[in-house]
């Protein structure tokens, strides 16, 4: 039996033989394994015309370069046919004997027919076994993934449930098979809304969450919840729908994420601790001291003769530097946090940075009640920070600024009529803003463009 050369595109292999005596092993194991090119031998003549082919007598054959082993064999005649499928010629089946023989049409033609048939069997074969590669691989897949692969039916029934699913989910396959899927790993409290929206989905074909990666809550068989991201893709099946659901366990990174938010919380709070210390610092102490200083100035010079000019001059000096140190002082002080927003609150603490901007500020609205401390501080340093680039950047005429606690979270919004151009992905400024709300699980936009300003929001969860 002869069959495509893999290695060889169009040769012919010897893939198999049969002897009805041991004489014929020597002939047969020489031609095992052999490949002959299209047209040469009796099998490549058979592969390149599709057509049975007969030899009366094999020494008298000039194409059949297995001569001297047939001879040596006591081989003498032969003939081949092809073996055909839809696709064309797959192989080709020879016979050889050890007397010789002139064509036989009939058999020829009889040998033709099988080879069509022998052709269908093959092709029948070698699907099967195609469909059998392919669930073995199938199956492979859903053992070796690392993620649950859950499938369904239309009705919500479970048809798979991989090894994966088992060991998160803590179900056997066997248990599930059959089952509705959403009484097993869908939370009691969700499990309504599961069922309405896959009913929608079976009549509409309007698909919401198809293909998209969604964080939800699964249950283990215990009743335990926990957080997972699961997709949904429909199988492309003849017959009523199917669906797979990939899911995977977050629990990990979702503590991972606490951690990280929390470790963020835990720096801006100290950022924020020492910044209140250092103003108590320089309130207490050094503004103190030089408070004291200015009025000692005073004293000296009350109390002081008549000086000549000169001298009246550098006392009077030293008060007006003594006085502007004061009020850089108390600037910088300010700027590294404000006693009066600890004071007083997040309002008025803003009132004193609006009415110190360069540049005209409509407030459209301010808190009137105490915020939380992290809080009113992120806010704070939002808005100072806005107005200042807006001062230093925009080139703007006006800006508008709004802080309202609304819906359990507050709302931030600085605009102005800039030059734009702002982007928080550079510099640290705006990075930094950005880094302090969301460390409070907040976010910060910023929308900048010549033609409308620069639009500042940010918004930071009560709770």
């Amino acid at each position: 039996m002869w069959e495509e050369e893999p290695a060889q595109a169009a040769f012919v292999r010897c893939v198999e033989t049969w002897c009805a005596e041991e004489r014929l092993a020597a002939f047969a194991e020489f031609s095992r394994g052999l490949s002959l090119a299209p047209g040469y031998g009796l099998p490549g003549r058979v592969w390149s015309t599709g057509a049975p082919a007969w030899i009366s007598d094999v020494p008298d054959d000039r194409n059949f370069p297995r001569v001297q082993a047939a001879v040596d064999s006591g081989l003498r005649s032969g003939f081949c046919f092809p073996i055909r499928t839809a696709r064309g010629v797959v192989g080709a089946i020879e016979f050889l004997a050890d007397d010789p023989h002139e064509p036989d049409e009939e058999l020829l033609a009889s040998s033709e027919s099988l080879g069509s048939q022998i052709g269908q069997f093959v092709e029948r074969s070698r699907a099967e076994e195609a469909i059998r590669e392919r669930e073995a691989r199938h199956t492979a897949i859903l053992e070796a993934a690392l993620d649950c692969i859950i499938t369904i039916d239309d009705r919500g029934r479970v048809l798979e449930f991989n090894p994966a699913a088992e060991e998160t989910f803590g179900y056997r396959a066997e248990e599930v098979i059959g089952r509705e899927m959403a009484e097993l790993i869908v939370p009691q409290h969700l499990r309504d809304q599961h069922r309405a929206g896959f009913a929608r989905y079976l009549e509409t074909e309007q698909a919401r969450i198809l293909g998209r990666r969604l964080e939800l809550t699964g249950v283990r068989a215990d009743g335990s919840e926990f957080p997972v991201e699961l997709t949904i893709t429909r199988i492309r099946l003849d017959g009523p729908p199917v669906f797979s659901g990939y899911v995977r366990d977050i629990t990990e990174r979702k503590r991972a994420e606490e951690e990280l938010r929390a470790s963020r919380v835990r720096l801006v709070e100290a950022q924020d601790a020492e910044r209140r210390r250092l103003e108590r610092n320089l309130h207490d102490g050094a503004q103190q001291r030089l408070v004291s200083l200015a009025l000692t100035l005073r004293l000296a010079r009350e109390q002081l003769p008549e000086v000549d000019g000169d001298g009246l001059e550098l006392l009077e000096r030293a008060g007006e530097e003594l006085t502007l140190a004061l009020q850089e002082l108390r600037e910088l002080a300010r700027g590294i946090h404000p006693a009066v927003l600890t004071e007083r609150g997040l309002g008025p603490a803003l009132e004193g940075v609006v009415a110190r901007a360069p540049f005209p500020v409509e407030v459209e609205a301010l808190p009137g009640e105490r915020l939380p401390e992290a809080i009113e501080a992120a806010v704070y340093y939002v808005v100072s920070e806005a107005l200042v680039n807006v001062a230093r950047y925009a080139n703007a005429s006006r800006a508008t600024l709004s802080v309202a606690p609304t819906d359990g979270r507050v709302v931030v919004e600085i605009s102005d009529d800039g030059v734009g151009g702002a982007d928080a992905t550079k510099g640290t400024g705006l990075r930094g803003l950005a880094d302090r709300v969301e460390a409070l699980d907040g976010r910060l936009e910023v929308d900048s463009s010549a033609e409308s300003g620069t639009r500042l929001r940010a918004e930071i969860p009560l709770t």
